[in-house]
């Protein structure tokens, strides 16, 4: 085994682990497929190891590239950080925020007052379930959402930071019978079809709170439907299908709807910065700093206990 492996050809491996696919990460590094498997294949011989399974129709990791992965990040993890300490620069922090208007935006904007020296770029996913992925394949370096519903794996590679629990909410057509109440209790859903993101896999953690949360009390889940993009897409879907859509107290109030506080009991939605637990990068730190005093300001993290449904045990 060579004493110095150079940190191109662990790059070339990292990125094609996260792709699985080689033209796909060729892409990424912006290589040629040949020049990006000769990198591969040299990583190969100079570790004496196998790392990935070829077919025809799919790329798979070996045991020993599931051992190597995580040490390769950690290696290109400190030369990005060496090279940022060196310039005086650190790389755009890309930021998932799901939706603007909500507190991930606020968190986003105190952060670049603690940290105005660094480049926090904001990105919109839908649902952090996609975010993940992208997290993890070093397209996006923080996103928010509900931890506890993403799957064990992803779970378990990412670090995360508890910000607030959001009350959650309904958003009616603004002519639905319980448009008229100020507050909206959970038992009054009986017998409608809600909209929590079914069908979507980039939502997948969302819809698991809902059906948590409807369990038992005779709330349906509408079935999976395109999503919506933008405000004129989203009323029209709204006016044609005229499903309540679950949400949180801070969502967008979109045309021709009303948002609704649920209560009796208030269901809350455990909210997390998420990152890949490897990261380093001045910005994160502000986003973690950022995120904690907000939270103690407003005490996010310290609802009123009364009356209250939380997901203790996803979370």
């Amino acid at each position: 085994m060579p004493q110095d492996i150079d940190p191109r050809l662990l790059r070339a491996f990292t990125v094609t682990a996260e792709e699985l696919h080689f033209t796909r990460a060729a892409a990424r590094l912006y290589l040629a497929q040949q020049a990006l498997s000769r990198d591969v294949r040299r990583l190969e011989r100079e570790l004496g190891v196998e790392l990935f399974v070829r077919t025809t129709r799919r790329v798979t990791l070996t045991a020993d590239g599931e051992r190597l992965l995580p040490y390769a990040r950690r290696v290109l993890a400190a030369q990005d950080e060496l090279l940022a300490a060196r310039t005086g620069e650190a790389p755009p922090l890309l930021v998932d925020l799901n939706t603007e208007g909500m507190v991930s935006g606020r968190v986003l904007a105190r952060a670049r007052e603690l940290a105005p020296h660094h480049e926090l770029m904001a990105r919109f996913r839908s649902g952090l379930t996609a975010a993940a992925d992208d997290l993890l394949a070093g397209r996006l370096d923080a996103s928010f959402g509900y931890v506890g519903g993403l799957a064990p794996v992803l779970r378990d590679a990412l670090a995360h930071q508890l910000v607030r629990y959001e009350p959650m909410a309904v958003l009616l057509p603004y002519d639905h019978p319980l448009a008229r109440l100020p507050e909206v209790p959970l038992d009054a859903l009986a017998g409608e079809s809600v909209y929590a993101g079914a069908g979507n896999p980039g939502t997948a953690e969302w819809t698991g709170l809902a059906r948590w949360l409807f369990a038992g009390r005779s709330i349906g889940i509408a079935p999976p439907a395109p999503m919506a993009v933008g405000a004129q897409e989203f009323r029209r879907v709204m006016a044609k299908h005229r499903q309540p859509v679950l949400a949180v107290v801070d969502f967008p109030v979109m045309p021709d709807t009303v948002l609704r506080p649920l209560v009796d009991p208030v269901p809350l939605s455990p909210l997390s910065l998420v990152w890949r637990k490897e990261s380093r990068h001045p910005g994160l730190d502000a986003l973690r700093a950022a995120a904690a005093g907000l939270a103690a300001e407003e005490g996010w993290l310290d609802p009123n206990p009364a009356d209250l449904l939380l997901p203790l045990s996803l979370h």
